[in-house]
Formats: C-alpha cells, sequence, structure tokens
C-alpha cells in the first residue's frame, strides 16, 4: 500500500507543477486557467464525501481500482489535451475519482489496530510525500524535451496503471482473514456498540472482500446507502472535530499563501530561497511522519495530547514567523513547523476514526477531505484580504484560527478523552 502511495504523488507531482504553464501555451487567458483550476477543486470538494461513502459500501478493492483507473484515463486525456476544451475535459474523471490517497488510508485503518493507526498513518504519509518531493524534479527535467508535458502525461498514466496492478496483486483474502482474526482478539477492549461489532464481523466490504450483492446492487439502491451514511455524519456530532481540521487547515494555508513574497517584501529573499525552504520543510515532514511511533509512545498513545500540544505549537511557529526580524527566525519557524503539522495532520485523521468509528472509515476520511478542500478555497480569499494591510497579515490571522481550534479542542477535551462516545445517528 506504501508503494502505490508513493507513485501516486510522484506521478501528480510530475504533472501539476507544469499544468499552468501548458494551458496558457494553449491559448487560455489567467481568468479561465484560473476558472479550470477552481472547478476541479469544487468537484473535489463535492466528490470525496460520495467517494469515501462508497467504498464503505463497495469494499476497498474495488472503489480503489475504479478510482486509480479512472485517474489513470484523466491522466491520459490530459496527454491528448491539444485545445483548452480537451485539458478542461480531462480534468473531470480526475476531479471526480482522484481519491486514491483516502481510499488507502481508510484500507489501512481497516487493517490496522487503533493502537498502531497514528504510526502507519504516518509512514503512508511520510511514502507519499518522498514522493511529492522527488516528483516535480523528474517532471520538470522531462518537460525539457519536445512535447515533454504530453510524454510526462502518459508517464503519470502509466503508473496510474502500475498502481492498477499492485492493487489488484495485494492478498485481498489473506488481509481479510487476519483483520477478523484481530477484530475477534480485542473483542473485550473494543470500544463499539454491540450492533457495530456484529456490522463489523458481517461486513467483509470493508477490507476489500465485498460480496456479489453488495457490488452489483442497483446503482439507486447504492446511492440511497451513500446519502443515508452522510446523512448519518451530518446529523453525528463530529461538527467539532471537523470545525477542528478546518481552522487548523485554513491556519497552515494563510502560512504558506503568500510566502514567497512575503519573504521577498519583508527580508529581500529571493524566491529561489523560498523554494529551497519549502523543499527542506517538505523533507523534514517526511522524516516527522517516521517519528510518529516514539511520539506516540511518549504520549501512551493518547492522540488528543498529541494533536492539542502540535496544534499550540504550530499556532506558536506561525506566531513567531509573523513577528520575525530576521530570516532566520523564519527557517528556525519553517523546521520545527514542518514537525508539528505533519503530526497534527494524521492526530486529526486518527481522532475522526477513533471518534466516529471505524466502520465508516470512508465516510469519515472523504467528509475530512471535503472540509480541507473548503480551507483550500477560504484561505485564498482571507490572505488577499489580510495582506492588504500588511506582508504579515495572513499568518497573524492564522495565528487566531489557530487559538479559535485550540480553545474548540480544549473545551470538548472530555469527548476526545472518551472516545467512541459520539456516534453516528443511524447506528
Amino acid at each position: 500500500i506504501f508503494l502505490p502511495s508513493f507513485q501516486d504523488l510522484f506521478g501528480v507531482s510530475m504533472v501539476v507543477p507544469l499544468m499552468n504553464l501548458h494551458i496558457k501555451s494553449l491559448g487560455a487567458s489567467h481568468t479561465v486557467a484560473g476558472i479550470i483550476g477552481s472547478l476541479y477543486g469544487i468537484m473535489q470538494l463535492f466528490s470525496s464525501t460520495f467517494v469515501g461513502c462508497w467504498s464503505d459500501i463497495v469494499g476497498r478493492r474495488y472503489s480503489l481500482l475504479a478510482c486509480i483507473l479512472l485517474s489513470a484515463l484523466g491522466y491520459f486525456l490530459l496527454g491528448t489535451s491539444t485545445t483548452v476544451f480537451l485539458f478542461a475535459i480531462s480534468r473531470v474523471p480526475v476531479g471526480i475519482f482522484k481519491h486514491t490517497l483516502s481510499i488507502s488510508k481508510a484500507l489501512l485503518s481497516d487493517l490496522v489496530s487503533e493502537r498502531d493507526r497514528p504510526l502507519v498513518m504516518g509512514r503512508f504519509n511520510a511514502a507519499s510525500s518522498v514522493g511529492f518531493i522527488l516528483g516535480p524534479v523528474v517532471g520538470g527535467y522531462l518537460t525539457e524535451l519536445e512535447d515533454g508535458f504530453y510524454l510526462t502525461s502518459f508517464i503519470c498514466a502509466s503508473i496510474f496503471l502500475l498502481n492498477a496492478g499492485l492493487v489488484w496483486m495485494l492478498p485481498w483474502s489473506e488481509e481479510n482473514a487476519g483483520n477478523r482474526e484481530h477484530q475477534q482478539g480485542n473483542k473485550g477492549t473494543d470500544r463499539f456498540s454491540a450492533k457495530t461489532n456484529r456490522d463489523l464481523h458481517s461486513k467483509s466490504a470493508t477490507n476489500g472482500a465485498v460480496t456479489s450483492d453488495s457490488l452489483f446492487q442497483s446503482p439507486w439502491v447504492q446511492v440511497a446507502t451513500v446519502l443515508k451514511r452522510i446523512k448519518g455524519i451530518a446529523c453525528s456530532d463530529l461538527w467539532d472535530i471537523f470545525l477542528v481540521r478546518l481552522l487548523m487547515s485554513v491556519a497552515i494555508l494563510l502560512y504558506y499563501s503568500n510566502f514567497s513574497l512575503a519573504l521577498d517584501e519583508r527580508f529581500g529573499v529571493k524566491p529561489l530561497f523560498a523554494g529551497y525552504l519549502m523543499s527542506y520543510s517538505s523533507a523534514l515532514g517526511v522524516l516527522a511522519g517516521c517519528l510518529l511511533g516514539p511520539i506516540t509512545r511518549l504520549y501512551q498513545h493518547n492522540t488528543y495530547r498529541i494533536l492539542l500540544h502540535s496544534s499550540t505549537l504550530t499556532c506558536t511557529l506561525i506566531l513567531l514567523y509573523a513577528s520575525a526580524l530576521s530570516i532566520w527566525m523564519v527557517v528556525l519557524s519553517s523546521t520545527f513547523l514542518a514537525f508539528s503539522t505533519t503530526i497534527g495532520r494524521t492526530c486529526i485523521i486518527d481522532l475522526e476514526l477513533t471518534i466516529g468509528g471505524n466502520e465508516a472509515s470512508g465516510t469519515l476520511l472523504g467528509v475530512g477531505q471535503s472540509v480541507t478542500s473548503v480551507g483550500r478555497i477560504v484561505a485564498p480569499l482571507l490572505s488577499g484580504i489580510a495582506q492588504e494591510f500588511s506582508p504579515c497579515g495572513p499568518p497573524s490571522l492564522g495565528v487566531g484560527l489557530a487559538l479559535v481550534a485550540i480553545l474548540i479542542m480544549n473545551a470538548n477535551k472530555q469527548k476526545y478523552c472518551s472516545h467512541g462516545n459520539v456516534k453516528l445517528k443511524n447506528q
């Protein structure tokens, strides 16, 4: 599972940095390029919840294969896009079905114990991040060749086809049997209700081995089931967790929103240095993912405390960046921020699954992705407004949002510490 996740972001990061250059070479204006980019974000916003919930119903194997193959189709179409219209069409299957990493996380959540989940998720994020670091370098080299963008897109599509083969070859039946044994062995410590336990043991779809009835049932039945599950999430008491995720996401996005421009205006630093600094932070993020195991053991697997402390550290570091008097203070804040944000992202996902229930992991991860997408839409607007007042305006606003998130976590401390008390309404 780690290998396809690495290849996934490696292929995508080869293409994405080159897309704006390509669409402008096709004759599109800045406005048209922006509209197409926004439409992709909007499709991701609405599709992530539905695709995640669909993976809970039909199983991880078939939903993951469908998303990988349709994403491959999108990048193949991108490699044939010689007009702006074809470019826009190629973004549709990717915008709707590029949720391969979310479904992979849901699959990992199905297979590992709650105690080991932060460690495994951290390693998964580290593997993905390595691909994101290497991809732009390879893509930049390939684009120097004749028809380099088209070649890069076809290579990306080929990587997705390779991933489909790897996913198909996974030992699904062995994993499913091992997970059933794990569930039975932990029956005494499982925090789910009796009904949820029965659902977990009877529903092999959660682990990828779906029955023909669940896979080939009427599409309308599947849609109705998806809507019912989404309603259960909407009517649950998980709003505060998703609000914390939204606030922290926007705070971090505000930190990075005008990073290069702010460094230039405040310290006279060229964009090249800012690029090196961001690559340095990404590399540290990979290291942070590998250190999650010792950190969770140090905190005795208390995810709430790790999240609270990492969020507090993130807030402090953004404040340090906003008030920095020299470039070295910026380097210092970036160094530790790479650790705190990576740990925080992993812990908020673990807390969602712990409190919301592992039986709806695909739905929960999908809703979480939608929340993050809302942050990506809101953050540029807030950044533009704040930047009218000062280059330090966006990170200063981010500090305020992070403080609100910390206060919400403190106000709901009892819920987070008790785990599993918050259940979906349809349970």
